[in-house]
């Protein structure tokens, strides 16, 4: 992608009542772009590093054996009468309720476990039809009261949520923790260190849940973890104090702003009760079907990486979730080798399989350029210019070196890395 035709620019001024990180740099480098309170539009930039999240999110749900498919996102008032979630006063709340031109009340989704109970119950009827594993990326739509810390907080935001049905609670605990595995080893691949923390199910259940919140000081969520093993809850479920003892190990507790980035939920045969919706064992007898949740935000996610990997000159993406490899800056443009030497390195890249932004303006200061790449967050800057002669002066976004590099030994850095 060339510079000059990459929709939008950057801006250099953060927009009014930009309080987080994440909006300030996410909006001023042309990732995203506010409609409304809580509304946003995914600009080109922003759209390639979602995609990449939900890539990698993707690869490991489906090595978990689930299956990707997309719902609705409006919902017949009946099928959420039957769990008995429409009228609850923390699902009215923050869920969109109204009545459409012929006077049928509908909700628009805050999440989707009453239709896939609904889909279970046209389409399980015996043991061997389970387990179910299916998943899919869709917008959600919640009515905060207070939208707010750019992309982390939204009115209607993107969400992954896959669904599991089981015959017994065991099978359920067993499929449970290879999700939580899955969901570690996405985070690792993603660049963002997590700890799993015990929460309370809010609108989902009543019993304990488990959130996965990455340590940030700009974080809304208080954790308490422990030092020494892998305790960690929620404020809202810990009675203590940092510096108590772990009740798990002994060890010293500590407390940490964070955000949350992923969560799953044991629903237990809740829902299948509550909707009637059951199986037949070997006896030919009905039981109810063990089902759980499990929902990662890939906008917030992007948001999250923000608010982790900046500097006060801007993002610094990871380099598995950065909208390209390279941001090749050409410099003296207006020299026609110059010129020709940068469109060459730009073409070879491409052909090479790197994904390169090229900055080929001609009238821009190398300030400018330098300031934009820095803002942007790209993993290498790559210089062409007068200065670098039969070379490549290559930076990368998160180190102060410089290297002055053939082709080919550029190269085979990217293909290393």
């Amino acid at each position: 992608m060339k510079y000059l035709d990459l929709f939008p620019k950057t801006i250099k001024q953060a927009p009014a009542g930009a309080e987080s990180t994440n909006h300030r740099l996410l909006v001023r480098g042309g990732f995203i772009d506010q409609l409304m309170a809580g509304s946003w539009t995914l600009l080109p930039l922003g759209y390639k590093v979602v995609s990449k999240i939900v890539q990698i999110i993707r690869e490991e749900m489906d090595a978990t054996g689930a299956q990707e498919m997309l719902m609705p996102l409006l919902h017949p008032k009946e099928v959420w009468e039957r769990s008995g979630r429409w009228n609850k006063t923390d699902v009215k709340e923050i869920m969109y309720q109204f009545e459409d031109i012929r006077g049928r009340e509908v909700g628009l989704a805050i999440t989707h476990e009453e239709i896939v109970m609904d889909l279970l119950g046209k389409h399980v009827s015996s043991y061997k039809d389970l387990p179910v594993k299916v998943y899919h990326f869709s917008t959600k739509f919640r009515n905060e009261l207070r939208a707010r810390s750019g992309i982390l907080r939204g009115r209607e935001f993107m969400m992954k949520d896959l669904y599991s049905a089981h015959v017994s609670e065991e099978e359920l605990f067993k499929y449970y923790e290879e999700v939580k595995q899955a969901y570690l080893k996405i985070f690792q691949r993603i660049g963002l260190e997590v700890r799993v923390v015990e929460a309370s199910g809010g609108i989902f259940t009543d019993k304990y849940t488990h959130e996965f919140q990455a340590l940030v000081e700009s974080g809304e969520d208080i954790i308490y973890y422990c030092q020494s093993c892998d305790f960690a809850r929620n404020k809202e479920i810990f009675n203590g104090k940092e510096g108590d003892k772990c009740p798990q190990c002994r060890g010293v507790i500590k407390a940490a702003n964070s955000i949350e980035v992923g969560n799953i939920f044991p629903l237990g045969t809740k829902y299948s009760k509550d909707m009637k919706v059951f199986y037949k064992d070997e006896k030919g007898q009905d039981k109810p079907i063990w089902f759980a949740s499990y929902g990662i935000g890939p906008t917030r996610v992007m948001g999250a990486l923000v608010e982790v990997f900046h500097d006060e000159k801007g993002i610094i993406w990871p380099e598995s979730v950065a909208p390209y490899q390279v941001h090749l800056v050409g410099l003296d443009l207006s020299e026609t080798q110059i010129r020709i030497k940068a469109e060459d390195i730009y073409n070879r890249l491409q052909t090479a399989g790197v994904e390169v932004l090229y900055d080929d303006r001609a009238d821009v200061t190398a300030g400018e350029k330098f300031a934009d790449a820095d803002l942007l967050g790209v993993p290498y800057r790559v210089v062409v210019s007068k200065k670098t002669e039969d070379k490549l002066e290559v930076k990368k976004r998160n180190r102060a070196e410089v290297e002055f590099l053939s082709y080919d030994e550029l190269l085979g850095k990217l293909k290393t890395t």
